[in-house]
């Protein structure tokens, strides 16, 4: 019985693979800029209650609480997105998760004992949010990829404050062109902290692979600017700006479907208030940013199919 509860799990991981393969590829991917940064790294904190009185930390148990399976914690917020390809990749992780609990007997219980043998070390790290908002504008919003090479140059992105203010900049910068909004689209799923970093840096992977690439670059203090490319605003107004944003944070992301210019501006909103103390890791990807670069609308499309028109 165990073992077809185990090749159960696994089938989500076989659809992925089959959903990676099949999934469209831009033909002609135009270069790109990228900012963020973050770290997953927890901080335990103490309890000095024996093992009948430990109390999690100011954040919560961990995801595998009291020696079982936390499903709570593992059920990603389907009903807010689109499903697509950031549905399948939480899945894998739901999947990777649930299988490695069930190989390890549930999966670690809520405390460590500590080194004094006097108390125990609480795990406070609880789920983790995980939001992706893509938004596709007029490429006329020139202002819009100006003010992103002008954070790319200045932000300080090696720290969580300096990370907060690229986010809290970036969706401000999107809330000044709501006449230039054509789609968007936002999902969000929670997965437990231990496999937050991966997930994150699968959907990290998933959005950059879609630039030929990166000719600006501000990620964890490092800049970068391609000498070979040079940066410039597209300059049609037929065609579009992808934006992509990924944002990890300790706080959950009552985000609902974006498919209006309203639910975009309140998705814009819930996302840019993220505090810096919960903001664990954030990616800015976009393009068009190569000099009289341009972004189709079947470029775009394809590239991002889960866009909904405004």
């Amino acid at each position: 019985m165990l073992r077809r509860f185990s090749i159960w799990l696994l089938l989500p991981l076989l659809a992925s693979g089959l959903f990676l393969f099949a999934y469209p590829q831009p033909s002609d991917a135009a270069r790109g800029g990228r900012i963020g940064g973050g770290s997953f790294r927890s901080a335990p904190s103490f309890s000095r209650g024996g093992a009948g009185n430990f109390r999690g930390g100011a954040r919560g148990g961990g995801g595998f609480g009291g020696g079982g399976i936390g499903f709570p914690f593992l059920i990603p917020m389907f009903g807010f997105g689109g499903g697509g390809l950031f549905g399948f990749l939480i899945l894998m992780t739901i999947a990777g998760v649930l299988v490695n609990a069930l190989r390890g007997g549930g999966g670690g219980g809520g405390a460590l004992p500590s080194a004094n043998g006097r108390g125990y070390v609480s795990k406070p790290d609880g789920p983790v949010a995980v939001a992706q908002l893509q938004v596709g504008l007029l490429a006329s919003a020139r202002e819009l990829q100006q003010d992103l090479r002008r954070l790319a140059e200045t932000a300080n992105t090696s720290n969580s404050a300096g990370l907060q203010k690229v986010l809290q900049e970036t969706c401000l910068a999107l809330m000044r062109q709501p006449e230039l909004w054509v789609y968007a689209n936002c999902e969000v799923g929670q997965v437990p902290f231990v496999s937050a970093e991966s997930t994150f840096n699968r959907l990290s992977m998933t959005e950059r692979s879609k630039l030929r690439s990166e000719v600006t670059s501000n990620v964890a203090g490092q800049r970068f600017q391609d000498s070979g490319a040079t940066a410039g605003n597209a300059d049609a107004t037929s065609d579009f700006i992808a934006i992509t944003l990924l944002v990890a944070s300790r706080s959950r992301l009552p985000i609902k479907t974006v498919n209006s210019a309203e639910s975009l501006r309140e998705g814009l909103r819930l996302i840019g208030a993220v505090s810096a103390t919960d903001l664990l890791a954030l990616e800015v990807i976009w393009q068009p940013e190569g000099e009289g670069e341009v972004l189709s609308t079947e470029e775009l499309l394809t590239a991002y199919p889960q866009l909904q028109h405004l």
